[in-house]
């Protein structure tokens, strides 16, 4: 399965699906950096990845919490769930003491911030379409309308 490209997702279902595709390739030490505006869909992909990988829910977005680990209920590894938001630099993500080894990590807005997490990351950028609202209600935001997903593998230059 080729995970890298890009791809049109319709609907908040799709992105759950597409999710769940990235989610059934992860394994431990994995890092996934999620960028898009808000209400662009990381949430809602993080939850089709964690249905993948089998852990305890519910998923919701780790904004107020910073990292929320979701343990494992099929014997795989957990899943952290991070917002890097409100973070104001990488030694803060680092700060955090995230087990990078034995989990999946998710880092929603980590880009510029969370590379540090591991040699090699998927960068996920999500985009809104062209003139979509950024100050809309959050029903709007959340209303199904098709997104542009890019998936690449990264490599640090160290």
């Amino acid at each position: 399965m080729t995970l890298a490209g890009r791809r049109e997702i319709a609907t908040s279902d799709g992105m759950e699906r597409l999710g769940h595709e990235v989610g059934t390739a992860l394994r431990a030490g994995d890092v996934v950096i999620l960028t898009g505006p808000l209400g662009a869909g990381k949430t809602t992909f993080t939850r089709g990845l964690a249905e993948a990988l089998g852990v305890r829910g519910p998923v919701q977005s780790p904004t107020f919490v910073i990292a929320r680990t979701h343990p494992s209920l099929v014997g795989g590894p957990a899943l952290v769930h991070m917002d890097a938001y409100r973070l104001g630099s990488a030694a803060e993500v680092d700060d955090l003491d995230i087990d990078v080894a034995r989990s999946v990590v998710v880092v929603e807005w980590g880009r510029g911030m969370a590379e540090e997490l591991a040699d090699e990351w998927w960068d996920i950028e999500i985009e809104r379409p062209i003139g979509a609202q950024t100050d809309a209600p959050d029903e709007e935001l959340d209303a199904d309308a098709p997104r542009v997903v890019t998936i690449e593998r990264r490599t640090a230059s160290r």
